[in-house]
């Protein structure tokens, strides 16, 4: 399991959102959200997601225009990189998804496709694709139906939810109320649907860089 040992662009891109973020909300919501990030911790997440060597679950699912797109179909033309990100509210998931579509050539030129799943429904998801001009492929994960099988899917504590509920509606952008969300999780996945790379983290502000991702894609050459 990698995480951001090796800071890099997208960090440093992120770290101005942390730091207007701890600036904007009061003292009490960011121990909050804090709260929210350890909860995450202690749920034993982390131990019990999908991790390198195993073997990814194949999935179809409809993408922003409706049209169903099959993981093992997408596997035969090359590996993939599967990323989820929690919504288009989530000005972290935004700065990230905007950053992949910078480095999407590099991807290309390794012979990979770059999925991007998220609970959102799909009108939502379209809007987040419009919005940051994607060329790559964003799929609805309505209910978090896949991103269970990979167990990156965790509950928010009240308070969390409580915020994002009042905040923006979270119920009605992903279309239940069960407030969970995924982690913000990226894989490689070789031709044969073995997991060869593997970004997890408890904490929603940290992202896998793009460079880690080209790297582990270029060893699988």
């Amino acid at each position: 399991m990698e995480t951001n040992k090796n800071k890099g662009e997208l960090d440093a891109l992120l770290n101005v959102q942390r730091k207007a973020g701890i600036a904007k909300f009061t003292k009490e919501k960011n121990q909050i959200y804090a709260d929210g990030i350890t909860s995450v911790v202690n749920s034993g997440i982390l131990d019990k997601a999908l991790n390198v060597g195993d073997k990814a679950p194949n999935f179809t699912l409809n993408n922003a225009l409706n049209q169903p797109v099959s993981l093992y179909n997408t596997l035969e033309n090359g590996p993939v990189v599967l990323t989820w990100y929690r919504g288009g509210w989530c000005p972290y998931c935004n700065i990230t998804l905007h950053h992949l579509q910078e480095h999407l050539p590099e991807f290309k030129k390794a012979g990979a496709t770059l999925l991007a799943l998220t609970p959102e429904l799909p009108d939502n998801s379209l809007n987040t694709s419009e919005k940051n001009n994607l060329e790559f492929t964003v799929l609805s994960d309505i209910g978090n139906t896949v991103g269970k099988t990979y167990g990156v899917v965790f509950e928010l504590t009240k308070e969390v939810a409580s915020i994002y509920q009042e905040g923006f509606g979270l119920n009605q952008k992903n279309g239940d109320d069960s407030n969970e969300l995924p982690l913000a999780a990226t894989y490689v996945i070789d031709k044969k649907g073995v997991i060869q790379y593997a970004f997890l983290d408890a904490d929603y502000k940290e992202r896998a860089e793009s460079k880690e991702i080209v790297s582990a894609l270029n060893k699988l050459k």
